[in-house]
């Protein structure tokens, strides 16, 4: 079957059939004409003529750095609940955490293997950026801000900020914090930012240095607490970067038979599925993961319809969540530019 066989049969001019496919205005007899034709026939259109024809791929590309994480399934999800009602379909590209598999991608979805990338990104290398600026497809960076580029990011400082002050508020006064690589602008460098900042200004400035960086894993939390105990003793408090390691770290205190919290608290952040059945639940941070997904296609789908969205950046904010007494309201309302 051709489009030419299925105007014929439908009663209509090749033209009606060819803006009934591809969303053109016709009226309402003829797309039910058309349609009933295509259902009895099974008729579908060849994709790559399409996308001969209208230069569209009605593809997004979305490269995130792991699928085993609760905060990246949220950012997908978010991405789905949206992209699912339009006419575009996901293709998802996932590096292992590999920077060079991130240049990989964004150089395959350069060439027009599809109409816009959303790109969950960890860290921004030189090489990325000299990347980005070929790009001849748009790209919305989703977690990290970068200036000049369409993004939708978190307010982490302030709520690294905000659960260290917590913590120090609940009396804590000897705290180590488990954080990222620096490399990631974000959970890395300003998530500890907001630790320095907080500690320094409760007046105890030396506890920026009682510091151990970890990957993003339930074993390299429980190590890195283990090194931080052993090298700054008789710590009472432990803010980590993410849930994860928070509940390596507590994992550890745990069977060392440390008592959590009564002699040392924990802290993550992320309020992941992991800080609830923790025991006791974590003092956590809540992010809006599935919102900043949403937020990204939308700006993406404005930008592939209009060629510009009216939002370059898009800061989110968060809450503060304490297992013991109950979610907080929101700290920060997050701000759009």
């Amino acid at each position: 079957m051709n489009i030419a066989e299925i105007a014929k049969l439908a009663g209509v001019s090749n033209a009606a059939v060819s803006r009934y496919f591809n969303n053109g205005y016709i009226s309402d007899e003829k797309r039910r004409v058309i349609q009933k034709v295509v259902e009895e026939t099974g008729y579908r259109p060849s994709v790559q003529a399409q996308m001969l024809r209208t230069k569209k791929t009605r593809m997004i590309g979305v490269i995130v750095p792991r699928i085993a994480s609760a905060s990246i399934g949220k950012e997908v999800e978010g991405v789905l609940s949206v992209l699912n009602k339009s006419e575009y379909q996901l293709l998802l590209a996932v590096t292992q955490n590999n920077p060079q598999k991130e240049l990989e991608y964004l150089s395959a979805f350069h060439e027009k293997q599809v109409d816009g990338v959303i790109l969950v990104a960890t860290v921004l290398t030189a090489a990325h950026k000299r990347m980005l600026k070929t790009m001849v497809v748009p790209v919305v960076i989703v977690g990290q801000r970068l200036p000049g580029y369409y993004c939708v990011f978190h307010d982490d400082y302030n709520a690294s900020y905000d659960i260290t002050k917590r913590v120090l508020e609940k009396g804590r006064k000897r705290l180590g914090y488990i954080g990222a690589i620096q490399q990631d602008q974000a959970v890395g460098a300003e998530r500890y930012r907001g630790f320095c900042e907080a500690v320094q200004g409760m007046g105890r400035p030396e506890l920026k240095d009682n510091l151990a960086v970890a990957d993003f894993s339930l074993s390299s939390g429980y190590e890195k607490a283990g090194e931080l105990l052993e090298k700054y003793g008789d710590l009472d408090g432990l803010v980590c970067a993410t849930d994860i390691i928070a509940a390596g770290a507590m994992q550890y205190l745990q069977e060392h038979g440390i008592p959590v919290p009564e002699q040392i608290l924990v802290a993550g952040q992320g309020d992941s599925d992991i800080a609830k059945v923790t025991s006791p639940p974590l003092l956590t941070v809540r992010y809006p993961y599935e919102k900043s997904g949403e937020i990204a296609i939308q700006m993406m789908l404005e930008i592939l319809e209009k060629g510009e969205t009216a939002l370059k950046e898009v800061k989110l904010g968060y809450h503060i969540v304490d297992g013991k007494e109950g979610d907080k309201d929101a700290i920060s309302d997050g701000q759009k530019g």
